[in-house]
């Protein structure tokens, strides 16, 4: 599984989904141009000791991600806009988990080019959105319950572990 996040802004929050893709045996992605440095120690505090042992591929730009997909990828996008609830995506092992930017969201031409595959997450009327690493976490654990996979454990039988 991978989760992508197109020009994040809040490296707590990427911190945050780093740790997540580390629990989860997931790639994170970041594609660029990011708001904070990879380097900065925010980012490392963010995920703690776990982002040394995070499997992390960084993208130029969203151009550069996508000549560097395999061939007929799966390429799952969310945004607020979705028209189609994420439960209702078809989740697949090695699909991608596309996130846009905490105050941006994704762009609005890859919104034209991808709106098929836009999902959203349902919230109530009084919040406008949810939280960056909240939204992938939500959407990461449904896509690995969907696909029955942990990294190399059963889903199931990492859970029944605890």
């Amino acid at each position: 599984m991978n989760v992508v996040l197109v020009e994040p802004e809040i490296h707590w929050n990427t911190g945050n989904i780093g740790r997540t893709c580390v629990a989860t045996g997931t790639t994170l992605h970041l594609v660029g141009p990011l708001g904070f440095s990879i380097a900065d120690k925010e980012i490392r505090r963010a995920g703690l000791d776990y982002w040394v042992k995070l499997e992390l591929k960084l993208h130029i730009d969203f151009h550069h991600f996508l000549a560097s997909l395999p061939r007929h990828p799966s390429l799952i996008f969310f945004s607020t806009r979705g028209s189609k609830l994420y439960w209702d995506a078809s989740y697949g092992p090695g699909s991608y988990l596309i996130f846009g930017s905490e105050t941006k969201g994704l762009a609005e031409k890859v919104h034209r080019r991808f709106n098929s595959q836009m999902f959203r997450i349902p919230i109530g009327p009084e919040v406008r959105s949810l939280n960056l690493s909240t939204a992938a976490g939500v959407v990461l654990y449904e896509a690995l319950r969907q696909t029955q996979s942990h990294g190399s454990l059963n889903f199931r039988e990492s859970l029944s572990m605890r």
